[in-house]
């Protein structure tokens, strides 16, 4: 037997939705628009309130044979509607119970157009929480993808470009380290050593440039290393593989669960349905009084019906259980990885923007290593380099002169 509770009317209902209070003093609510009925404040109800509903459609439908003074009357429990004498037959099978709503590997959704319209849970905030409830084909068609897988291979996806830019990173450091190299090599070269004058002492510094702005680039690589391929490699290490499978093994268990009981769902209906079927031919034969013990296997298959319209109940119960819990952990988990995300790209955009700042830094290092050249370049005097060499290298003063006889 299910007793059914008294509960508060404070809170706001739903559009489409009024509450009313029984004879008994229950509060009762009732949808304007697709006429189902709860004790409990559409508020606080599961997905789609299907075990009440199920009561009123079963009722309406002859299942629950009541006389006309107890339609309109919610207070009476299940056990005494089942109990009420039979008045008319007019069965219908379970496919017209209002169970046959749209689903999607075992997820059920509503009708569209129907009941009240869902409002996103974090509106204009492209949120993950509120786009990938349903499954869709993978591109070849062959199979079906959770809308949670969609999200997991996001965050993979998202480890992977984190580290082909660790490798990008490490590529330009080798590179950097080469040209060091090469100029530091250069620098050394004895190539025009033998300039003198102002010119000479422009080409020395010339030279020793190179090796000023091999230092730079090799710093450059340095920091490159300790402060964006290090920490680019380093963020969310082996671990975090291992926390997506279990957000992936966490909500796959619970879709497995759903999958199981909305099985038992169906099991449960078709048995409502050979059970009302049983009791309508029972009751047929009880009309042209075919046999004396009609009316005791009439209230056998009564009973029969009865418990399957429990088992159903139940079944649907524990489905909608079941489905709720999935959809706080889809809400939970699809929110953390929301979250993973975000930290991702804030953390990637800091160590690009310290790469840009590290470049900056050896362009103005680089500046310096060559404005000592600009200075004695601007210095180079031909005029004063011929009086250095002539002091240095004359051999005379005194000209030749015409021989006299």
């Amino acid at each position: 037997v299910v007793y059914l509770r008294q509960e508060s009317d404070a809170r706001p209902l739903p559009p489409g939705w009024r509450s009313y209070v029984s004879p008994e003093g229950l509060r009762y609510y009732v949808n304007s628009c697709s006429k189902e009925t709860t004790w409990r404040h559409p508020s606080s109800s599961r997905k789609f309130l299907f075990v009440l509903a199920l009561c009123s459609s079963l009722c309406l439908s002859g299942f629950f044979l009541c006389p006309p003074q107890a339609h309109g009357s919610p207070n009476l429990l299940m056990s005494d509607r089942l109990s009420l004498p039979i008045c008319s037959i007019q069965m219908k099978l379970s496919s017209s119970l209002p169970l046959s709503l749209p689903q999607i590997n075992c997820v059920t959704f509503p009708l569209p157009g129907e009941g009240p319209e869902q409002q996103l849970l974090k509106p204009n905030e492209w949120s993950y929480c509120d786009y990938f409830w349903t499954d869709k084909k993978d591109p070849q068609g062959t199979a079906s993808v959770a809308g949670f897988e969609v999200l997991l291979q996001k965050q993979l996806k998202g480890k992977q470009m984190q580290k082909e830019m660790a490798e990008f990173i490490h590529e330009r450091i080798k590179i950097e380290e080469e040209y060091a190299k090469n100029l530091s090599k250069l620098s050394l070269s004895p190539l025009a050593a033998q300039e003198e004058g102002t010119l000479g002492e422009a080409w020395t510094q010339l030279k020793k440039s190179l090796h000023d702005e091999a230092e730079v680039h090799l710093k450059f690589s340095n920091k490159l290393h300790s402060e964006v391929e290090k920490p680019l490699l380093t963020f969310r290490g082996d671990n975090f593989k291992k926390d997506l499978k279990k957000y992936d093994h966490h909500i796959a268990d619970l879709r497995k669960q759903l999958a199981s009981r909305y099985a038992g769902v169906e099991k449960a209906r078709k048995a409502l349905a050979d059970r009302q079927k049983d009791l309508e031919v029972k009751t047929q034969q009880l009309e042209i009084k075919l046999s004396n013990k009609t009316e005791e296997d009439i209230k056998k298959a009564r009973r029969k019906s009865t418990q399957a319209g429990d088992d159903l109940m139940r079944c649907v119960d524990l489905y909608n259980q079941t489905q709720s819990k999935w959809f706080e952990e889809m809400v939970t988990t699809s929110m953390e990885l929301e979250k993973l995300e975000v930290d991702r790209i804030e953390w990637i955009q800091q160590h690009l923007r310290q790469y840009t700042t590290l470049r900056h830094e050896t362009d103005m290092f680089n500046q310096s290593t060559v404005e000592p050249v600009d200075q004695l370049l601007q210095n180079v005097d031909p005029a004063k380099d011929r009086e250095l060499w002539v002091k240095e290298n004359k051999t005379g003063e005194v000209r030749p002169v015409d021989m006299d006889i």
